[in-house]
């Protein structure tokens, strides 16, 4: 590993494997609006939102996926028309996307509160991911780049042993964008080599096509939420691709 490498990586998907617990924070949240949907997710909906992860950019957005997924949707379809279908529930439900993102946080809020170890075992690191950050403490400079609010990575890395300083997890709570996280990192560290990991095609393809963000080492996890499809289309642009042990020895 190269000292003068700063890594800057995506949380969910990358290095906690978050979407059963995502899941189950929608479905509950969900319920509280649709109440035709019982207050138990059903396990084959779990699985089946995993298929669906991928579409995902904000954890609120988790909400509208187990509406659809408790509607029958099929996975094609929520692939081809993700963006119109959330949409027409945010319509139908009369519902703006911050209320979402209240409810969201205050579900899990509620399940912290009342079972902090049954959380925390729902969101499990990647397999030797926590020895992994531990080395890049010791040896490099590191942040979290993610949509997620700071409080619930700061429990995650917590639970998990590892220490990370608040000023260096940048999260749902900034306002903020990647992109012009990104843009801040490079001014605070100029003449070093940032190294982004992420498992979201589309949000690497926004780093690609911004030319401030050119000097980045664009890094997409193939052990996190992305599809075939996505790993096909990644092989031809100018990124690169990492399996789990590949990153653990990078």
């Amino acid at each position: 590993m190269n000292d003068s490498m700063i890594f800057a990586l995506d949380f969910d998907g990358v290095i906690c494997d978050s979407a059963v617990e995502t899941a189950i924070t929608g479905w509950k949240a969900a319920s509280q609006i649709w109440k035709d949907m019982p207050e138990q997710v059903p396990p084959e909906l779990i699985e089946l939102f995993r298929l669906v992860r991928p579409n995902i950019e904000t954890g609120y957005e988790a909400i509208l996926a187990m509406r659809l997924l408790h509607n029958k949707e099929s996975i094609e379809d929520i692939h081809q028309n993700y963006d119109s279908k959330i949409k027409a529930l945010l319509l139908e439900a009369n519902v703006d996307i911050n209320e979402l993102k209240h409810l969201f946080g205050n579900t899990r809020d509620a399940w912290i509160n009342n079972d902090l170890s049954d959380w925390v075992n729902m969101n499990p690191l990647f397999k030797d991911i926590a020895t992994k950050l531990q080395q890049l403490s010791a040896q490099s400079t590191w942040y979290i780049v993610t949509t997620k609010q700071e409080r619930f990575v700061n429990q995650i890395l917590k639970a998990n042993g590892i220490e990370l300083e608040p000023e260096r997890i940048f999260g749902l709570d900034r306002n903020m964008n990647k992109v012009e996280l990104l843009k801040d990192l490079l001014k605070v560290h100029p003449n070093q080599t940032i190294v982004f990991v992420e498992d979201r095609l589309p949000t690497l393809l926004n780093v690609l096509k911004t030319p401030e963000l050119s000097s980045i080492q664009r890094v997409l996890a193939l052990w996190g939420y992305n599809t075939a499809e996505d790993k096909a289309f990644a092989a031809q642009q100018a990124l690169t691709l990492q399996h789990l042990e590949d990153f653990l020895t990078f």
